[in-house]
């Protein structure tokens, strides 16, 4: 028998959205955890697919509570799932993310959200000196029938040392490199939905394998472990 997302998870949320108050949250909290302890179950699955074909050190299922000191937003409860999965650095760069939301919101997510300064910047180094391989990586029918278009932040012209006319100026510009894929909530509730999520993560890798090898080496190709 496969596991799956239950539907009471995205009900819960639907009516904690209309309720988000301590009071409402503190007598539905038995039914949280509940849900809570079935979900994690998913998460632990999907963990232990991704161990069979890539090397994930570390899984963390984010906390329902949200951090309220600095947002307009006071509300005190997230109303979806969280859960990355961490490759094994430093070898092994890029991360994936499951992201479970009722109303159709739910999604997939990979790759560098916050590259520091350092990476960032060999990263940009290497498409200004050649991004076919990259391209055609991104490009390939089946990659691009899973994932759709590279998306994330980026600077409006050209970061600082690079030229805006260079002809990948379209990469260069980039400050995070993430791919994401959306999901029904009648298909994250399906019992093929965990096969669908490793197939997709499983498609990233020449991506993951293509940047990894970029963040470990110098611009020479000489290891830099």
């Amino acid at each position: 028998m496969s596991i799956t997302v239950p539907k009471k998870a995205l009900e819960f949320f639907k009516k904690l959205e209309k309720n988000n108050n301590r009071d409402w949250f503190t007598d539905n909290k038995p039914k949280f955890k509940s849900v809570e302890v079935e979900v994690k179950e998913f998460y632990n699955e999907l963990n232990n697919r991704l161990i069979s074909h890539d090397e994930i050190d570390k899984m963390k299922m984010f906390r329902i509570y949200r951090d309220v000191r600095f947002s307009k937003d006071k509300t005190p409860y997230k109303t979806h799932f969280g859960g990355s999965f961490h490759r094994k650095k430093p070898e092994l760069r890029g991360g994936y993310y499951l992201h479970i939301a009722p109303n159709n919101e739910s999604f997939i997510a990979t790759g560098f959200w916050e590259p520091h300064k350092e990476d960032l910047f060999r990263i940009r180094k290497e498409f200004e000196m050649d991004a076919d391989e990259m391209r055609k990586i991104i490009n390939a029918k089946k990659f691009k029938s899973v994932w759709g278009n590279l998306v994330g932040d980026e600077v409006k012209t050209a970061p600082k040392g690079f030229n805006k006319e260079d002809k990948n100026i379209d990469l260069i510009k980039k400050k995070q490199f993430i791919f994401t894929k959306k999901f029904t909530d009648k298909e994250v509730t399906s019992p093929d939905f965990l096969d669908k999520v490793d197939e997709a993560f499983k498609t990233i890798r020449p991506y993951f394998n293509y940047m990894s090898d970029v963040l470990t080496t110098n611009l020479n190709g000489e290891s830099l472990l």
